[in-house]
């Protein structure tokens, strides 16, 4: 969706983009693609073992955050993006990616949040990401 710096006031919300259930065939080729071999990613035993089971790899959730920052945002134009991790992310779960603006600065600048949950309502992944929007006004 694409706005233009007027058209965004502080307290709207993006759309939600969801995500299919996190599966174990995309924890092994996230693994083969990041590089990221830790067996807590793809082993039961290992899992098992931590007393945590098979976890998602952190990054990837956080590659889904900012695949939702932008789908809002061409990513052109985003600036920065941090992000905090908060809760482990299992297979099965379904990820959510919602989002809001938080402040309008001079220049053009928008600070907004980034939010990753599951379906219910834990959130895994938090963030702000900040871009700076072209004009509608012709200075």
């Amino acid at each position: 969706m694409w706005k233009y710096y007027e058209d965004l006031n502080v307290g709207d919300h993006f759309p939600e983009i969801s995500k299919d259930p996190i599966s174990r065939v995309q924890l092994v080729k996230y693994a083969g693609a990041s590089g990221d071999f830790n067996p807590l990613h793809t082993v039961e035993e290992v899992g098992e073992k931590a007393g945590t089971g098979i976890i998602a790899h952190g990054m990837l959730v956080m590659g889904m955050a900012a695949q939702g920052v932008t789908s809002w945002i061409p990513r052109k134009y985003v600036n920065s993006l941090q992000i905090r991790f908060r809760k482990m992310t299992f297979p099965g779960e379904r990820i959510h990616v919602t989002g809001k603006v938080l402040e309008k600065k001079e220049n053009n600048q928008i600070v907004s949040e980034v939010v990753t949950m599951n379906d219910e309502g834990e959130v895994k992944v938090s963030g702000t990401f900040e871009a700076i929007l072209p004009s509608k006004i012709v200075q």
